[in-house]
């Protein structure tokens, strides 16, 4: 498949974590994981994640609303979040950041979703490293990871495939397929 000039659309986002229950770990986040799926559904590519280390200064001055920003309303509590340019301000508890977010949505610039097929293994990571880094060296293109993990039977692995044309990613997955049989046949497997 040639490549062409025109390629999806690609909008990337980050988060900036900084309330310090968090941070100390007395509070587990349930945000992250939630931004990121929402984003990924509507086409906006979670690239980092940044929890700051300490409480200084200018991260005080940050908590307060700037000159400009627009509120973002909250359903939840009485307290508003805010946008400023490209920048969105939001509530950290998990309830009400969502029902912000769901305010904040309609208003995003999106890109093409990125879509994902995961294929179970059967083997060790280790059995199908080599081979799977020749996949993903014949499809630039798209995204190939593997990620190991233990089922009733042992060792195993998935390996996801993403990537915004849904045709390369049906051909890098059948790739995947075709080197995961092979490594099977070769470890009788």
């Amino acid at each position: 498949m040639s490549e062409t000039t025109s390629s999806p659309a690609s909008v990337t986002a980050a988060i900036l974590v900084i309330g310090d229950e968090i941070l100390s770990g007395r509070t587990k986040d349930k945000n992250i994981g939630y931004i990121a799926e929402y984003l990924t559904n509507i086409g906006i590519e979670l690239r980092e994640v940044f929890p700051p280390d300490q409480l200084n200064e200018a991260r005080l001055r940050m908590a307060r609303i700037p000159a400009g920003a627009d509120l973002i309303a909250n359903s939840v509590s009485k307290a508003p979040g805010f946008t400023i340019g490209n920048v969105y301000v939001m509530a950290g508890v998990p309830s009400i950041m969502q029902a912000m977010l769901d305010v904040v949505a309609p208003t995003l610039q999106t890109g093409v979703k990125i879509l994902s097929d995961t294929v179970r293994a059967g083997l060790r990571e280790g059995d199908i490293g080599t081979a799977l880094a020749e996949v993903a060296k014949a499809h630039p293109g798209v995204s190939i990871g593997s990620y190991p993990f233990f089922s009733e039977t042992g060792p195993d692995t998935n390996v996801v495939v993403r990537s915004r044309d849904p045709d390369a990613l049906a051909t890098a997955t059948e790739a995947v397929k075709a080197m995961i049989a092979a490594e099977q046949a070769k470890l009788g497997a």
